[in-house]
């Protein structure tokens, strides 16, 4: 293996996870990661009262911040969660767009910008709501991976998966509706859980 390449592998360490693909900068990793994580950030940026329109601009202000400050993330805080710092990054990064926004309105002075910056939504204090790594983002970002593995797979695969584990039919009936054995239906769902843990795992925790 050349040296100056990561080693992968399918165990879920460090070095097969897309944490360390991000650390080496390839593209295919960046692009991956902007799939999976973009749009939980711009939930979160949503759910701080941001319009559409400024959401999208502090989402690439915080996949700026990442870019920039991942390798400190690696390095000093091996133990954290990662969601948990992206998390603070957004909270950070809403902030500065209202006192941005605040900044510019006193600037203009007068009653009609006093009238503007009075209509500007304040931020969410110190709060740390609504932008933190809760069990409601988490299930978020389960159901975007799972999003992101669908076609790997048959579409018969999908659906014997789907409505066995998430709508919860019973294996007999979807095996007979699909026109698959039982069988096949308990195999095809082994098959999707196993391809989901292994890309739950190569996230960075």
């Amino acid at each position: 293996m050349p040296q100056d390449q990561p080693a992968v592998s399918g165990s879920g360490s460090l070095s097969s996870t897309l944490l360390e693909q991000l650390r080496w900068r390839r593209p295919e990793a960046w692009e991956r990661f902007v799939r999976l994580y973009g749009g939980l950030i711009h939930r979160w940026c949503r759910r701080s009262g941001l319009t559409a329109e400024d959401a999208a601009d502090v989402l690439q202000e915080v996949l700026s911040a990442v870019m920039l400050h991942l390798p400190d993330f690696c390095r000093e805080r091996p133990e954290g969660s990662f969601t948990a710092w992206l998390a603070t990054i957004t909270r950070n990064k809403v902030r500065d767009h209202y006192r941005r926004r605040h900044g510019r309105a006193e600037a203009r002075g007068g009653s009609t910008a006093q009238r503007q910056l009075s209509e500007i939504p304040q931020p969410p204090a110190l709060s740390e709501e609504p932008i933190r790594a809760d069990a409601d983002s988490e299930s978020w970002l389960w159901r975007r991976v799972l999003e992101t593995i669908r076609g790997e797979f048959e579409v018969r695969t999908w659906q014997a998966f789907w409505r066995t584990t998430v709508d919860g039919q019973p294996p007999a009936y979807v095996a007979d509706d699909l026109q698959m054995s039982v069988a096949a239906v308990y195999m095809a769902k082994s098959r999707v859980l196993r391809r989901l843990r292994q890309a739950i795992g190569e996230l960075p925790r």
